[in-house]
């Protein structure tokens, strides 16, 4: 399996922006807490959601690709689970549906740190102070703003809700303010 720093050369191959790279980064750091909380395999899930995206600069103008092209670049590099995941992480446009915890905990743990970055960000004081009751506020908000996204996130909230628990949500804003500050 690739190693963290091989990741992060990869990403930097790739031409990974800083805007996307720490979404990548964000969702590392979702994924470990998850596979922490599921019993599951920290490193795997955290390579994981680092390189979920790892194809979107070459495939921003194709979405119907990003994701499989993604799987085929990271083929041996992760094994079959996470490359399904990562494909399943865009189903709706791959037609790859997620199917098991793993392929879910992607979908919506990179989500969610797109939601929460965003909340931070209609906020004076962005992640401080920052609570899940006012993430969960913005919500509705958000959904206006991101229009085009409304089926998806909406889908990953419900899932999310049904997948996470309260204390989960509140450790990934925790995991987020100490990862990153606007």
């Amino acid at each position: 399996m690739i190693s963290r720093d091989e990741a992060l050369a990869l990403l930097a191959e790739n031409h990974v922006q800083a805007g996307l790279l720490q979404h990548s980064i964000a969702s590392e750091a979702v994924m470990r807490a998850l596979a922490r909380e599921f019993g599951e395999d920290e490193e795997l899930w955290g390579l994981t959601g680092l390189l979920h995206d790892v194809d979107y600069p070459a495939t921003e103008a194709t979405p119907e690709k990003h994701g499989l092209e993604g799987a085929r670049l990271l083929e041996g590099k992760l094994p079959e689970e996470a490359l399904t995941a990562i494909r399943a992480h865009n189903g709706e446009m791959t037609g790859c549906a997620p199917q098991t915890r793993f392929d879910f905990a992607l979908r919506c743990g990179e989500t969610i740190t797109g939601l929460i970055s965003a909340a931070a960000l209609m906020r004076p004081t962005g992640y401080e102070g920052m609570e899940v009751k006012s993430i969960k506020k913005k919500i509705k908000c958000l959904l206006l703003l991101l229009r085009k996204k409304r089926i998806l996130i909406t889908e990953s909230m419900n899932i999310h809700r049904k997948c996470l628990s309260e204390k989960q949500l509140q450790l990934q804003v925790v995991l987020l303010k100490a990862t990153f500050v606007l």
